[in-house]
C-alpha cells in the first residue's frame, strides 16, 4: 500500500475519489435536513410520537425532499462506477496530466450537477454535467480495456 501512495496518479485518484464520495455522503444529512424543515417523513416510526391527525400530514412526499433524494440517487449511480473504474485506470499507469484531467473533470461535473439539481438551474445545465461525468467514466473504461484487454 505504501508503494501505491508514492504513485502520483494513485494519489490524485485517491484525492478526487474521496472528494466525490464525501459529496455523495453529505447528501444523506441534507435529505434529513430537508425532511425535518419541510415536515415530510417517509416512515411511520419517524412520526410515531405525534398525534394521529398530525402523523397523516407528516407522512408525505415533498418536492424539495424528492429533489435531494433524486440527486443523491444520481450520485450513487455515477460516483460508485467512477471509484471502481478510476481505481483500475490509476493502476494502468496513465500519464499524470491525462489522469488529472479525467479526475478533475469528473469531480467538477458532479459538484456542478449537485448545484444544478438543488438550485433548479435550467436545463441543459444538469444534463450536460451528467453527460460530462459519464463520458469521463467511458473514457477511463476505454483506456483500461485498451491497456489490459485479455480475452
Amino acid at each position: 500500500m505504501a508503494k501505491f501512495m508514492e504513485d502520483e496518479v494513485f494519489m490524485a485518484f485517491t484525492t478526487y475519489a474521496v472528494i466525490v464520495v464525501l459529496k455523495m455522503l453529505l447528501m444523506a444529512p441534507l435529505t434529513a435536513f430537508y425532511r425535518f424543515t419541510r415536515g415530510a417523513f417517509a416512515n411511520e416510526e419517524d412520526v410515531a410520537r405525534k398525534p394521529a391527525e398530525e402523523r397523516k400530514k407528516l407522512l408525505m412526499n415533498h418536492p424539495d425532499v424528492e429533489r435531494v433524494r433524486r440527486c443523491h440517487q444520481n450520485d450513487i449511480e455515477n460516483i460508485i462506477p467512477f471509484v471502481l473504474v478510476g481505481l483500475l485506470y490509476a493502476l494502468t499507469g496513465p500519464v499524470l496530466s491525462v489522469a488529472l484531467l479525467h479526475f478533475r473533470i469528473f469531480a467538477g461535473s458532479r459538484i456542478f450537477h449537485t448545484i444544478a439539481y438543488l438550485f433548479s438551474l435550467p436545463q441543459p445545465s444538469r444534463g450536460l454535467s451528467w453527460v460530462i461525468g459519464l463520458l469521463v467514466n467511458f473514457s477511463m473504461s476505454y483506456s483500461v480495456l485498451s491497456t489490459v484487454l485479455y480475452l
